[in-house]
C-alpha cells in the first residue's frame, strides 16, 4: 500500500475501539514464553513493554502471567479501551517512534500485531533505547491457517480482505530474512509458530472481520458487498454453518536480542 493509505488504514482502529477489543484473537502464552526466552527468565516478573498495545489482547494475558507490564499505544481511543479493560495496568499514550520509557528500563519488547504499523528506521532506535542488553525484542502476528482446505477458500470469499494468512506471512518472513532488524543493534532473528484456535460463530466471524483496517476505510456499500459474500460462504460450508466452529489460526512469531 502506498503512505497514504498505510497512514489511514493504521489510525482508522479507533474508531472500532470496542469491537477490536471483543472480537480480535487472544494470543498463546507459549508463544509469549518463546519470545521472552533467550533472557533465561520465565515471564514471571519480566518487565515486559508492550508496544502498539491497541486495546490489550496481549496485556492481559502479560498480565496474567505475572509479568510487570506497561503498555503503550498512540491511539487515544484504543489506549482508553485497554484502560477501561485493565485498570490496573500502567498504559502509557506514544508511538513506536517515541518511546515514552527511560532508557534500559525493560528486559522485553513485545509487539502484537502492530510492528508493521511502526516505521521501523525510527523506531527500532527507540527500542534499543529503552531495552537492557540482552532484553529480547519479540513480534507476533495472528493468521487464518490456510492450510485448511476450507480456511484458503475464505479467503478467497472474502476477497483477501483482513489480516495476511500463514502463507502470506511465511512469505514475508523468507523475504525478510534474518537480518530484518541489521546487525548493529539486534542479533538475527528467530521464528517459530503456535497453533491459536479461535471459536467462532458466523456472527462473531464478521464482527472480527468489520475491524480489520481494510474494511474500516472502504466505502460502506463495498464493504457491506465483502461482508455478505463472507457470511454465505461460511453460513453454506459444513464445518461453519452448523453453529460455534473452531478457526484454525496460527501465531507467527520472531524474536531478537539486544546487543
Amino acid at each position: 500500500m502506498d503512505t497514504d493509505e498505510w497512514a489511514r488504514r493504521g489510525s482508522s482502529f479507533g474508531a472500532v475501539a470496542a469491537a477490536y477489543a471483543a472480537h480480535r484473537p487472544d494470543y498463546p502464552a507459549d508463544a509469549v514464553a518463546w519470545c521472552v526466552e533467550p533472557t533465561g527468565r520465565p515471564v514471571a516478573g519480566l518487565r515486559v513493554l508492550d508496544l502498539g498495545a491497541g486495546t490489550g489482547k496481549l496485556t492481559a494475558l502479560l498480565a496474567e502471567l505475572g509479568a510487570d507490564v506497561t503498555a503503550v499505544e498512540p491511539d487515544e481511543a484504543m489506549l482508553a479501551e485497554l484502560r477501561r479493560q485493565l485498570p490496573s495496568v500502567r498504559a502509557l499514550h506514544g508511538p513506536a517512534e517515541a518511546i515514552p520509557l527511560p532508557d534500559g528500563s525493560v528486559d522485553a519488547v513485545l509487539c502484537a500485531q502492530s510492528m508493521h504499523w511502526f516505521d521501523m528506521s525510527r523506531a527500532l532506535p527507540e527500542i534499543a533505547r529503552v531495552l537492557v542488553a540482552g532484553g529480547t525484542l519479540g513480534a507476533l502476528w495472528n493468521s487464518d491457517d490456510d492450510r485448511v482446505e476450507w480456511v484458503a477458500g475464505l479467503r478467497e470469499a472474502a476477497d483477501r480482505a483482513g489480516s495476511p494468512t500463514r502463507s502470506q506471512r511465511n512469505k514475508d518472513a523468507t523475504a525478510f530474512g534474518t537480518e530484518q532488524f541489521g546487525t548493529e543493534l539486534f542479533t538475527p532473528t528467530d521464528r517459530a509458530e503456535f497453533a491459536n484456535p479461535q471459536p467462532r460463530t458466523v456472527d462473531s466471524f464478521i464482527d472480527d472481520l468489520r475491524t480489520h483496517s481494510q474494511l474500516l476505510v472502504m466505502a460502506p456499500d463495498e464493504r457491506e458487498r465483502l461482508l455478505g459474500k463472507t457470511r454465505a460462504y461460511l453460513v453454506a460450508r459444513p464445518e461453519t454453518g452448523g453453529g460455534e466452529f473452531l478457526l484454525p489460526m496460527v501465531t507467527s512469531t520472531l524474536r531478537s536480542v539486544r546487543r
